[in-house]
């Protein structure tokens, strides 16, 4: 296979000023204002947990309650993540609890089926 380098530069250079560009872009429009528009400040209060909402239920949007294992894992792994973090206070914590738990789980003979 013969691979063009001046597209492949060109790709390049076209990744890095969208990156760039869209990095800046929020100094260009409030860099110079002591105080972000009401809109942006409410934004900024309200989308970080919408977000995390969101991701919760596309991760457990799948979960099969009717077969085995009944999504006992994924249902522990979110418990643990919310004990954890309600004693602890820690993101990072919860995180790595409920991931670990949940790998844990997934991969029991018990969770197999069998």
């Amino acid at each position: 296979m013969n691979i063009d380098w001046k597209y492949t530069l060109a790709a390049i250079v076209v990744v890095v000023l969208v990156t760039v560009f869209t990095r800046a872009l929020p100094f260009i429009f409030f860099g110079r204002k002591k105080a972000l528009p009401e809109t942006v400040t409410y934004l900024g209060m309200v989308l970080p947990a919408a977000i995390m909402i969101i991701l919760v239920i596309f991760c457990l949007r799948n979960i099969g309650f009717t077969a085995f294992p009944y999504g006992l894992p994924e249902l522990l792994a979110v418990g643990i993540v919310v004990i954890v973090q309600f004693f602890k206070k820690n993101v990072f914590l919860s995180i790595i609890a409920g991931t670990g738990l949940y790998m844990i789980l997934i991969r029991m003979p018990f969770f197999m089926g069998a």
